[in-house]
């Protein structure tokens, strides 16, 4: 892969040039085709990939404070992507690095438990509410499809469903076989995961009645960018609970967002299993399964049932992760941080929102999500959903010092700091409005984004 020419980014439309602060993004570019030759897609996340930014303008980073990033240009961006949702407290947090070096400096990795990991599990259960008993790991798919491995030990069944309008549970084939890439699952694998619309209670109740006594677990995000219908998850449980079901709530994203219990501590209803990840290690590598002790001790020592081994992974109680996460339920203890990331969110989606509307954009540019957790979307002169226009936002947008992969709101986003954002965004959209008037060619440099989920490239 080699780098084309640089765009001349100078010839760009722009009403305050003041605004506008990378002019220069050669040094990532020049880092390009190392980065594809050493690591396959150049990015060992798909979500923080080349093809999901614009062609000539996909910033390498080089370190994070706060909510800000600096390039290796030393470009400085304000970010909403914060690790794919995944810091909430702000990029190099200082009580979270300190707790992390103390752990360091007393051994990462020790033969047998320690006491930090007693302590930080019973912190983790009395914090969220969500289990009797817990098991850390360090990624979301561990647990994922640890939930799903438990689930089917305790039922005895094979099948499970996930939600289809959630996009992503696990890297496992048991989720990768029902999404476009799924080459590499065996057939016989992929159809053990049926899906289910979020909302549609009824849908779940005919997929019950096509499989009955055969589903092992139901999984789902207990919510996105919609909010649960009323009665839905009262639905589910009432469901599962007739049809000895194992109900799972992933609440890697909710979990420490929506509230520190999760999404399910909003909406009241405690499912049987819970999974929780990002905002738990403030963007360190850590993650929970928690539940029911009865399902949970399947994967302990003290039953007389066929064993499962359930996770078993070397760094699973890493000191400083562990150290890391009672850093982050203490701080969320004592300080203000959910209510700031509601707060600071609803100031961002009602200046955005303002500002697409002053754009005569609002039709075309839209904010989505809770405040918490906001993302866009974006649709062309007709109306439909584009990635044409959704490039051209993120080319105006990372012009103008932002980097947005959505709106994702931290503790490190401040009031002054949500208002500079709305200002750079109301620049921005003033360029899709005259795309859209003249044409999105005129105003877009290269290829447009894509789709994680496409079978090819």
């Amino acid at each position: 892969m080699t780098a084309a020419s640089p765009p001349p980014l100078h010839a760009l439309p722009v009403d305050n040039p003041q605004l506008l602060t990378p002019n220069d993004f050669r040094g990532s570019r020049l880092l390009q085709e190392r980065l594809h030759a050493a690591i396959p897609g150049g990015s060992h996340t798909y979500a923080k990939g080349d093809d999901q930014f614009p062609e000539f303008m996909a910033p390498y980073l080089v370190r994070g404070r706060g909510c800000r990033v600096w390039d290796v240009n030393d470009n400085e961006f304000i970010e909403y992507g914060m690790g794919l949702r995944a810091v909430t407290l702000g990029h190099a947090y200082g009580p979270v690095v300190q707790a992390a070096h103390r752990a360091m400096t007393r051994g990462t990795n020790l033969g047998r438990p320690t006491t930090l990991e007693l302590s930080a599990a019973e912190e983790f259960l009395a914090f969220t509410q969500a289990g009797d008993m817990v098991k850390f790991a360090k990624n979301g798919s561990d647990v994922t499809t640890a939930a799903i491995k438990l689930a089917r030990a305790y039922t005895g069944r094979d099948l499970v469903a996930c939600c289809a309008d959630h996009p992503f549970f696990s890297t496992d084939d048991w989720f990768m076989g029902t999404t476009p890439v799924a080459a590499g699952v065996p057939a016989a694998v992929r159809a053990l995961t049926l899906r289910f619309r979020y909302n549609d209670l009824a849908g779940v109740e005919q997929l019950f009645a096509e499989h009955p006594r055969q589903l092992a677990a139901l999984i789902l995000e207990v919510e996105r960018d919609v909010p649960p219908a009323p009665g839905f998850l009262a639905g589910l449980r009432r469901l599962c609970d007739q049809e000895g079901t194992v109900l799972v709530f992933d609440e890697i994203i909710t979990g420490f967002r929506w509230h520190h219990g999760g999404a399910q501590a909003v909406h009241g209803v405690r499912p049987d299993l819970s999974t929780f990840a990002k905002a738990l290690g403030n963007g360190f590598a850590i993650a929970a399964l928690t539940g029911r002790r009865e399902l949970m001790e399947l994967g302990g020592l003290q039953h007389q049932r066929e064993r499962v081994f359930l996770l078993s992974t070397t760094y699973g109680a890493e000191t400083h992760a562990l150290a890391v996460a009672r850093t982050v339920m203490r701080t969320y203890t004592l300080e203000p941080v959910v209510a700031h990331l509601h707060e600071q969110g609803r100031r961002l989606r009602e200046g955005l929102e303002a500002a697409a509307r002053d754009q005569d954009v609002a039709p075309y540019f839209q904010v989505l999500g809770p405040p918490c957790c906001l993302a866009y979307g974006t649709r062309d002169a007709d109306g439909q959903p584009s990635q044409g226009f959704r490039t051209l936002f993120l080319q105006e947008t990372l012009r103008r010092g932002l980097l947005l992969p959505s709106f994702v709101i931290s503790y490190a986003h401040t009031a002054s700091i949500v208002d500079q954002t709305v200002a750079r965004v109301h620049e921005a959209l003033g360029v899709y409005r005259r795309a859209l008037n003249e044409g999105l060619d005129r105003y877009l440099l290269g290829r447009p984004v894509q789709p994680v989920y496409r079978p090819y490239n």
